[in-house]
């Protein structure tokens, strides 16, 4: 593989720097790091915490990819919710460029396929405000893919029309919930991925993405609890063509991490030990 390797810190359920030491000595060349919660919040890191970060991670030689700045619930689909998560964004992306990093990646919620509807203009607005915050910085937004097929997350960007707000790439996310093809997907969103995650899944039960993603759903793990609509598993062992996948990212030019992220499995540690060889034999 030609790219450079990243691990999502968070899935190896360490202490975060213990997360940070780990990761690098799996391997990697950077972490992506949840930074919405725990010692790593945006609102736990003061100015000089942040020089003393930078000096950790350049000790250990290791960058940070990207900051997960995902509040969880419903993204941006509540407009009561859209202006303190869009203050806190801020927030998350001033934290990031401290830190030499310029990409913040989240959920946003599920677009809607109609572009007149009440949702695709509550999405539209947070996103075009998402994404002047992230250009005044030089950063990105970049929305996870998985709520809807990758030719409605570029129309929606499009209309957007930001260069602060760019793509995600989650391939797993996309077999296991609108079961697009990941392949197919990476030349339809090339203009706007900067950054992805290596993970794989399969679908179990076919669904209406909003059942999982939407304004009215419920946490996903109390959902699957009920139907296990999907399941996500070890790199490998999934549905996702990961050749495929990366071969087609070689071929759109993408030069960003790819990350591996691991969200279940009762010994993350070895799964993602096993990725990072499965990767590296690419």
């Amino acid at each position: 593989m030609k790219f450079p390797l990243g691990i999502m810190a968070d899935s190896l359920r360490l202490p975060i720097w213990d997360a940070v030491i780990k990761s690098a000595e799996l391997g990697a060349n950077g972490v992506q790091i949840y930074a919405v919660g725990g010692e790593f919040c945006f609102e736990n890191i003061p100015d000089t915490k942040r020089s003393q970060y930078k000096s950790l991670l350049g000790d250990l030689g290791i960058s940070i990819s990207a900051l997960c700045g995902d509040f969880g619930g419903h993204g941006f689909q509540i407009p009561a919710d859209n202006p303190k998560r869009l203050r806190e964004s801020r927030k998350v992306m001033d934290l990031a460029v401290s830190l030499d990093c310029k990409v913040v990646t989240t959920h946003i919620g599920a677009i809607p396929h109609d572009r007149n509807s009440e949702r695709y203009a509550i999405l539209h607005e947070a996103a075009t405000k998402l994404g002047a915050i992230g250009e005044s910085y030089g950063g990105v937004f970049a929305i996870e893919t998985g709520p809807e097929e990758p030719e409605r997350l570029k129309q929606f960007l499009d209309d957007v029309g930001s260069k602060g707000m760019g793509v995600n790439y989650d391939p797993a996310n996309l077999v296991m919930v609108t079961g697009s093809d990941p392949v197919k997907g990476v030349y339809t969103l090339k203009d706007y991925i900067v950054h992805t995650h290596a993970k794989d899944g399969l679908n179990l039960v076919p669904c209406d993405p909003d059942i999982i993603y939407g304004p009215d759903a419920p946490d996903i793990l109390e959902t699957i609890a009920k139907v296990e609509y999907f399941r996500e598993v070890p790199l490998g062992e999934g549905a996702v063509d990961l050749p495929g996948w990366l071969k087609a990212l070689e071929d759109i030019g993408y030069e960003g991490f790819v990350t591996i992220e691991r969200e279940l499995g009762e010994d993350p540690i070895a799964d993602i030990q096993k990725a990072v060889s499965f990767l590296k034999a690419l």
